[in-house]
């Protein structure tokens, strides 16, 4: 087995891709890096900007390059896609990114070997399945950025209602990235403390349907306000990316189409895995109550529905 992750390709460098370029650099998480993009003018100028404040860095190879260069790739990020604008639900992207992602994997397939393959560009879920039965290669290497996202931003607005740090809160969103999407309200534990037990030792009332809401519509809030989002997914990405090269087994919900115990088929949804250096070891099975059962249920159809319809 692979012990460490080294390069890293990143297709599509619009404002996306280009953050996770330099949240990467930043960090040192890889040694050498390649930006693809139909724009090559664009990915240029990106490793230029990089490249210029290497000195403050710790030095690592950043270079412009095109498909060929993925074929000794350990990781191949994918952020290709049209933009979400005002108004929009990530599910109205769906047709014409569908259509940009075959053309990414058919573009990928001449020079693939045994990279991990990380989805980003939205709507991710869907994007990921086009890919896993674009490339058809072992469902442990595809997967999406998920309802990683989605897990951080709920831990950072339960962290503010409850006055304690984000890095004592544990509990998963799951689902679709998107508006089904769902807390799963029974496993939410604070430093080992049922949510329920520590608000009430506390005296604290959170309302967690509000903070779900809150959740969904979070993106949504920041596009209005600064038109697109990409400092929060950058980091998103780089905990995967960090997770994968240190061989971590850690738990992250990503999206996957391997669903593992809970029933589902022929869709990707975010789900809690374990991730190695291999892609997705495992995925954990969470006790879901009868309701959240009915949700998840619910969001994979959702899902299903929508590939049935646009791809």
């Amino acid at each position: 087995m692979k012990k460490f992750y080294n390069k890293v390709a990143i297709i599509g460098c619009g404002a996306v891709g280009a953050s996770i370029a330099y949240a990467l650099s930043i960090q040192a998480t890889v040694s050498e890096m390649v930006l693809i993009d139909i724009n090559r003018d664009k990915a240029e100028g990106e490793v230029m900007d990089i490249n210029h404040g290497m000195l403050n860095f710790t030095p690592m190879d950043i270079y412009c390059g095109d498909y060929s260069d993925v074929a000794d790739c350990d990781i191949i990020i994918i952020t290709s896609g049209v933009g979400r604008k005002p108004g929009d639900t990530r599910l109205d992207l769906t047709k014409n990114n569908v259509n940009i992602i075959k053309s990414v994997a058919k573009n990928i397939k001449p020079y693939y070997t045994d990279a991990i393959i990380l989805m980003v560009a939205n709507p991710v879920d869907i994007l990921t399945y086009v890919m896993s039965r674009e490339l058809d290669i072992p469902k442990e290497k595809i997967i999406g950025t998920g309802t990683t996202l989605d897990t951080a931003r709920f831990k950072y607005f339960l962290s503010q209602e409850l006055g304690i740090s984000v890095g004592n809160i544990h509990g998963y969103v799951i689902g679709e990235h998107g508006d089904t999407q769902f807390p799963v309200t029974s496993s939410i534990n604070i430093a080992g403390v049922s949510l329920d037990d520590y608000c009430e030792a506390n005296h604290i009332d959170v309302n967690i349907d509000e903070i779900a809401d809150r959740v969904k519509n979070a993106g949504a809030e920041v596009i209005k306000r600064k038109h697109a989002t990409y400092y929060a997914i950058a980091s998103s990405v780089c905990r995967i990316v960090t997770t994968i090269i240190k061989n971590e087994y850690a738990v992250l919900t990503l999206s996957t189409v391997k669903c593992g115990t809970y029933g589902l088929e022929d869709v990707s949804i975010g789900l809690p895995c374990i991730v190695n250096a291999e892609g997705i070891n495992k995925v954990v099975t969470l006790r879901l109550s009868e309701d959240e059962q009915k949700k998840l249920r619910y969001s994979a159809d959702t899902l299903k529905q929508i590939i049935k319809e646009t791809v």
